[in-house]
């Protein structure tokens, strides 16, 4: 394969890992927020809320702690590692090929 072919392929994975990073980071930026109880009237919490909520809409409610922080961190933490898990996964097979 031609070097042409296989820089696409990186600058390809390294996107795709960049947006895992990113979603991972809303969702962690989220918890932290929530963690320090942060104003949700300010619009930069909103925005991460929202961002977040969209993001975690697969693993929402998943767990059933019973204190609110728990099931925050457990819900949002597990599909922040989920997206760099898979996003880091897909990012190196498109490197190596």
């Amino acid at each position: 394969m031609s070097p042409r072919y296989r820089n696409g392929a990186n600058q390809a994975g390294t996107v795709i890992a960049v947006v895992a990073d990113v979603m991972a980071l809303i969702l962690g930026l989220w918890i932290l927020m929530y963690l320090l109880d942060a104003n949700r009237a300010n619009g930069l919490v909103r925005f991460v809320h929202d961002a977040a909520s969209w993001l975690a809409g697969w693993s929402h409610d998943l767990f059933t702690f019973d204190e609110a922080w728990a099931r925050v961190v457990a819900d949002y933490g597990l599909a922040a590692v989920v997206y760099l898990f898979v996003g880091h996964a897909i990012a190196n097979r498109m490197q190596r090929h």
